[in-house]
């Protein structure tokens, strides 16, 4: 009996459905696939300028000081200030006895009339002498006599001008004033001390407050890395002095803002760092000497800066900084950074990563090296615990 090699119906119709169960299977894998690949947000790089500030740790210190010190020996009759007030310049401090400076000034006084007298009296003589002198009733000798005694007279004229003088500075040096404007201190001695010219403790101090100087410590390579950005022109800086903002110990900041000053030429040797000084405006003294500040300084401009979300760069366990940015392809590429400083809640960095990269910076828990993700532009504030929730 010969067999039939065709296809019965039944065999047929069981082929072409098991075509279509296949197919099938094929259509879900593929969606399977795509329902795989992750929603993540991603962040895409521009470049921008940005101000570039740097915070050094610093203390005030007065503008100006002026230790008060006794310019004549004497005992103190008065005082004349109210301390921790504020005055002027040339207001009086202390009143030391002047009446042994007034009797000497009396004296000199004397003395200059004196010889002012002797040097007429030499003037009226040489007067007679000279139209006698070379007749009989003079001799040239009496001439000379009478010329010399003139300038000898004239000179004791001027030495007790000199004395006079010398006199009444010190009379006035017992006024005690305030060589510059300010607030002082506690006094060092009351009425009935006796002081003394050239003693070494100071009668009070006075201070300028306003404005006041701020000096900063910074370290020797961080000064040289701005130097080096400024030379290059990765920083640019305005015309004029680097503006200066003062923060308290409570994060107060301070409405007036200063300008820095200068910058020490010699590195400490014991802490590696430099000093730099800054001024800054104190006009209700909020500010007093001695204060711990920290202080802002806008070291310039960087033109083509490009911040990073903070959640979107992690460390490894060895510290080093990385981001996860996401290709044409859609696939994850795991990069090495340096995030050079934070500037508000983003990163500021300088390689690794360039304009136009798209970073993740939501959902960086369900992304991986060489994974495949689905990419959704997201703002650069949001934050990655508001965007998991959502996605779920």
């Amino acid at each position: 009996m010969k067999m039939n090699r065709g296809l019965t119906p039944l065999a047929a119709i069981l082929m072409l459905s098991g075509a279509v169960v296949l197919s099938g299977c094929d259509d879900k894998s593929q969606q399977s696939a795509q329902k795989s690949a992750p929603e993540v947000g991603v962040v895409t790089l521009k470049a921008a300028p940005v101000n570039m500030t740097t915070e050094l740790p610093g203390r005030t210190s007065a503008y100006r000081v002026a230790e008060v010190r006794p310019q004549v020996s004497g005992i103190i009759l008065k005082r004349n200030f109210v301390e921790g007030t504020d005055i002027k310049a040339g207001e009086s401090l202390y009143q030391i006895d002047p009446a042994p400076y007034q009797a000497t000034y009396n004296s000199a006084v004397g003395d200059l009339a004196k010889a002012q007298a002797n040097a007429r009296i030499a003037q009226v003589t040489l007067n007679r002498y000279k139209p006698l002198l070379g007749t009989k009733y003079i001799s040239q000798q009496d001439y000379d006599t009478a010329a010399a005694t003139l300038a000898q007279n004239n000179a004791a004229v001027r030495s007790a001008q000199a004395a006079v003088e010398n006199a009444l500075i010190n009379l006035a040096y017992t006024k005690v004033s305030s060589p510059i404007s300010g607030r002082i201190g506690k006094t060092a001695v009351t009425e009935g001390a006796l002081v003394q010219n050239g003693q070494t403790t100071a009668l009070a101090t006075v201070q300028q407050l306003d404005p006041l100087y701020v000096d900063l410590t910074q370290s020797s390579d961080d000064f040289m890395r701005l130097r080096n950005q400024l030379s290059s022109g990765e920083l640019t800086q305005g015309k004029g002095k680097a503006p200066v903002t003062i923060v308290l110990n409570d994060g107060t900041t301070l409405k007036q803002k200063g300008t820095l000053e200068f910058s020490d030429v010699t590195v400490d040797q014991t802490t590696g760092s430099i000093t730099l000084r800054a001024i800054v405006p104190n006009p209700d003294h909020s500010l007093l000497p001695g204060m711990f500040v920290r202080a802002r300084v806008e070291e310039g401009v960087n033109q083509n800066a490009l911040l990073v979300p903070q959640q979107a760069i992690a460390r490894t366990p060895t510290g080093q900084a990385t981001a996860m940015v996401v290709n044409a392809e859609d696939k994850v590429d795991v990069r090495q950074v340096t995030a050079q400083e934070a500037i508000g809640d983003k990163w500021l960095v300088t390689s690794g990563l360039k304009a136009g990269d798209r970073v993740i910076s939501v959902g960086v828990q369900r992304a991986a090296q060489g994974a495949k993700v689905s990419p959704k532009e997201v703002s650069a504030d949001q934050k990655d615990d508001a965007a998991s929730t959502q996605s779920e």
